[in-house]
């Protein structure tokens, strides 16, 4: 065991910790995006979930994106991963094994903001375990594990498509079949903002996921020893840097007023779009390709909102279509010199060729994770007797409903008694705004 093994498993594992610790920022960021009668509800159910998905990635979920005597489509070995080390490998694992368990993890955090203030918590439960065993270690497997479309050469580097498309996606598919939240919009179309009750645990949550940002993609290099996960670095911070420049600039000009979620959101898109494509730009196109990534996420939001898509945590905006361009990128992008995956970019004459191959990755990973989420949801919702809490339940909050108690008690007075729960109805502003779905 040489000096370089220790190093590199040492790197892996600080890489793994800072994409686990992630799921805190995740905690802020969605708590404060909410209302306080549901943030001690999303705050648990963000820590229960990771343990599901650890344990399910444990039995089954390595295996099948990694495993041997597989075929295109999954890996069909490594099942309960029991530590064995691999001989002849430059770093561990186990050290390999919870860098991926992680990142698992972060995407069924960003699958469950489709779901958020009001979903059932058996639902939470049910599809973590499937998400976390039929849909992302499949697009993973497709991409990282030597599936079909790591056969063309598909460049993902750090996840877009595999962890933040493919969590997107069962959102999107959660959020159509649970429909917008009681309140949200008018029985004419126009839409209510039900702001969440804390920018600042949102600005906090970004920060954190800003940070294990470089866990994220830098961590992906596996190694030390060329220094290159410096370079990594670098294009990360910059692209997230403009993306967040963009999204306060665009908010401004169009709404007069600098908005700071929109601005938070442009922060995310940047980090989100620069994740495959890191290590196979330079460091100028990192800056364009999170600024453009500002600037869609405005839009996007928009757009969804218009349609009647209530999306609380802007998954769709900021994972979803940011993870498509950061995809889409790589195939302007990418250099000669950069492209250890597949081929040069389009403005780096390398054609259509790539960014071909990037399109294709995109639309058939991005189905997959739809069709398989809204197939698991379509059935536990037969099974489940439905998939949201009832319309008493919602407006009470989750924090009541599923858990028997608030995240912010003193914020509450006891003046009403709701099945037998003395309690109160939080927002009473919400119940004139009220209509028939």
């Amino acid at each position: 065991m040489d000096d370089l093994y220790l190093i590199n498993s040492m790197w892996i594992i600080i890489g793994a910790i800072l994409v686990i610790f992630m799921q805190g920022g995740f905690i802020l960021l969605e708590a404060g995006s909410i209302r306080m009668k549901n943030a001690g509800h999303v705050s648990g159910k963000t820590i229960f979930s990771f343990g599901i998905s650890s344990l399910v990635f444990w039995a089954v979920g390595y295996g099948f994106i990694f495993g041997d005597n597989g075929n295109f489509f999954a890996g069909m070995s490594n099942f309960f991963f029991s530590g064995t080390e691999v001989e002849g490998s430059s770093y561990s694992a186990s050290a390999f094994f919870i860098f991926q368990l992680a990142f698992a993890g972060i995407s069924l955090a960003i699958a469950f903001g489709g779901f958020a203030e009001r979903a059932k918590l058996s639902v939470y439960l049910v599809f973590a375990v499937l998400f976390s065993a039929l849909v992302y270690p499949v697009v993973a497997h497709w991409i990282w594990g030597g599936g079909w479309l790591a056969e063309h050469g598909k460049q993902d580097f750090a996840g877009s498509t595999v962890v933040h498309l493919t969590g997107a996606m069962a959102a999107l598919s959660a959020t159509i079949l649970l429909k917008p939240r009681i309140g949200k919009y008018n029985a004419n179309g126009t839409a209510n903002n039900l702001s969440g009750h804390n920018q600042v645990y949102s600005a906090l949550g970004v920060l954190i996921l800003f940070i294990g940002w470089f866990g994220f993609n830098a961590g992906s290099t596996l190694g030390v020893e060329d220094g290159f996960f410096a370079f990594v670095a670098l294009n990360t911070a910059l692209a997230a840097a403009a993306g967040a420049i963009s999204a306060l600039l665009i908010s401004w000009v169009v709404l007069g007023k600098s908005d700071i979620p929109t601005m938070l959101n442009g922060t995310l898109a940047g980090l989100v779009a620069i994740t495959a494509s890191c290590a196979f730009v330079e460091v100028w196109a990192s800056v364009v390709i999170g600024f453009i990534a500002g600037i869609m996420v405005f839009y996007s939001a928009r757009f969804f909102e218009k349609r009647k898509i209530d999306d609380p945590i802007f998954a769709l905006s900021v994972h979803g279509l940011a993870g498509v361009w950061g995809t889409l990128s790589t195939g302007l992008f990418a250099t000669p010199e950069l492209a250890t995956v597949g081929q040069a970019g389009l403005f780096y004459g390398g054609g259509f060729t790539q960014l071909t191959v990037q399109a294709m990755g995109v639309f058939i990973s991005a189905a997959y994770a739809f069709g398989m989420s809204f197939i698991i949801l379509l059935i536990m919702k037969k099974v489940l007797n439905g998939l949201r809490v009832t319309e008493e339940e919602e407006l009470i909050g989750l924090d009541m409903s599923e858990h028997g108690s608030y995240g912010y008690p003193e914020a509450f007075t006891n003046n009403n008694k709701i099945k037998g729960l003395e309690t109160v109805v939080p927002y009473k502003t919400e119940t004139s705004q009220l209509v028939n779905d």
